[in-house]
């Protein structure tokens, strides 16, 4: 594989450098940039739901310009287990996540895609939230354990949401500013409490505003790119944390979506990417650049919010962030990289944020030792359009649900949850006696997750309770 793919991109890398000579790297390697939004969900975005009420060119481009998958996973439905996954290849539920508060999630020398890169030459680079934990000793001394530890060059950041204190800015290792100062609990009328303009109260630094964070990451963003040597390429992760709580866009935004302060927040949100996007083609870098856009996992968005707006953030799918319900993890994905993955295409494979770890090690022809990424699968066959659409390009895909700890299988056509209700955030059906103890559904008849087959196909849910069981009790090692 890896002859054929470096001569396909130093063929493709040549032909760039002629239109761009002052401009664009001369690594056979593409550049890799990760945009991820937070809890925006499926059914946000025009070029996922027609008749969604918020405008998203940028997003919408780039599903043009490239590849959208249907059926693409976060390996968990809240924050921090899904980023967990996203940087480890490892499923979240193979470690202990509540620990993030005050500790790193990811062990020391731990492979994660940005070491993996790192390693293949790449200056890597990360701006936005982390909410992977540090080693907390007090915000006057350094913060070991996070992204400058991980695999990144630089970084600049906030260690977790911007409704969650302490309120800090972070630039590798250390506090920019102190939190000294204290802000107030913040709340929107007409919402549930933790939608709106939602924060708790804590410490926050001086220098930091609230509704200044996503464009000033935004900023970041442009500077690495700027700044960055074209002698080398870049792999830059940048982490968003909107369209999560607090929901707080800017004058040039309020009243311009049909949802409410939620929907001109994401519209914000779409705007600061295009501004990303644009300066990586001022830069020269966009034809030579492996873009991925997606979303860490779905939006709190509840039933009375859909008949409010007319905005079904979901897109049709059943539940919101947190639930074992595919609207807590089934995402927005798009995949733009010209000359590589064609332009305006779909695939219906059922794909996971893990699977990135494989991807790069391929696509930069490195091979995983044995206890990196044990839950990925290379999606190169599928991006540049060798896999076989009836063939699928990994194994099932297992997930823990956000608060009852409910186990979620998802294997060909078919999902079992182990436990009766959404698992998370949603208001769960009250039940009856006699009702059955999980849930079954075929997804490919029923994405809406409404026609429960537990009692009605029990050797199905003995198969996979046992590759559940099998997948969960697996070494956390390489077999594939």
């Amino acid at each position: 594989m890896r002859p054929r793919l470096f001569t396909l991109l130093g063929s493709l890398t040549a032909c760039v450098l002629i239109a761009h000579a002052d401009a664009e790297s001369p690594s056979a390697h593409p550049h890799v940039v990760m945009i991820v939004v937070d809890d925006m969900g499926y059914g946000d975005p025009g070029c996922y739901n027609p008749q969604s009420k918020i405008p998203t060119p940028h997003i919408d481009r780039l599903a043009a310009e490239g590849m959208r998958f249907t059926d693409a996973h976060a390996p968990g439905p809240v924050c921090h287990p899904s980023r967990y996954g996203l940087m480890t290849g490892r499923y979240p539920f193979r470690t202990d996540v509540s620990k993030w508060p005050t500790q790193p999630l990811i062990d020391e020398g731990q492979t994660t895609i940005a070491s993996l890169l790192r390693e293949a030459g790449y200056a890597t680079a990360m701006v936005g939230k982390w909410h992977l934990g540090f080693a907390e000793r007090g915000y006057d001394e350094p913060l070991p354990g996070g992204p400058s530890d991980r695999g990144f060059d630089q970084f600049f950041g906030l260690r977790a949401s911007t409704d969650i204190a302490p309120y800090f800015y972070i630039r590798g290792d250390r506090a920019v500013s102190q939190p000294t100062q204290h802000i107030a609990a913040n709340r929107s009328d007409g919402w549930s409490p933790i939608q709106g303009e939602f924060w708790r109260e804590g410490g926050i630094a001086p220098d930091l505003k609230l509704d200044e964070v996503l464009p000033r990451f935004t900023e970041e963003a442009i500077s690495i790119i700027k700044r960055h040597d074209a002698n080398k390429p870049l792999m830059l992760y940048l982490a968003y944390p909107a369209p999560h709580t607090p929901w707080l866009p800017t004058p040039a935004f309020r009243g311009k979506s049909g949802a409410g302060m939620y929907g001109d927040f994401v519209m914000m949100t779409d705007h600061e990417i295009g501004r990303v996007c644009a300066e990586l083609d001022a830069a020269g870098m966009s034809r030579n650049t492996l873009l991925v856009f997606t979303s860490d996992n779905g939006p709190v968005w509840y039933p009375h919010d859909v008949k409010r707006f007319g905005h079904d953030a979901v897109g049709g799918l059943r539940g919101m962030k947190g639930d074992a319900w595919e609207g807590a993890h089934r995402m927005p994905f798009i995949v733009r990289w010209p000359g590589r993955v064609a332009a305006g295409t779909r695939s219906d494979q059922t794909i996971c944020f893990t699977d990135l770890m494989a991807t790069f090690a391929e696509m930069v022809g490195k091979k995983l030792p044995t206890t990196a990424g044990p839950d990925s699968f290379s999606l190169l066959p599928v991006l540049e359009g060798r896999q076989a659409a009836d063939i699928p390009v990994r194994g099932p895909i297992v997930m823990q649900s956000g608060s009852s700890g409910a186990m979620v299988i998802r294997s060909g056509d078919w999902k079992l949850i182990d436990q009766p209700g959404s698992g998370g955030f949603s208001e769960s059906p009250k039940l009856q006696a006699g009702d059955p103890p999980g849930q079954l559904y075929n997804l490919r008849d029923d994405p809406a997750e409404q026609n429960n087959l537990y009692r009605k196909e029990p050797e199905r849910v003995a198969e996979l309770t046992r590759q559940m069981k099998q997948l969960v009790n697996a070494p956390a090692s390489r077999s594939h």
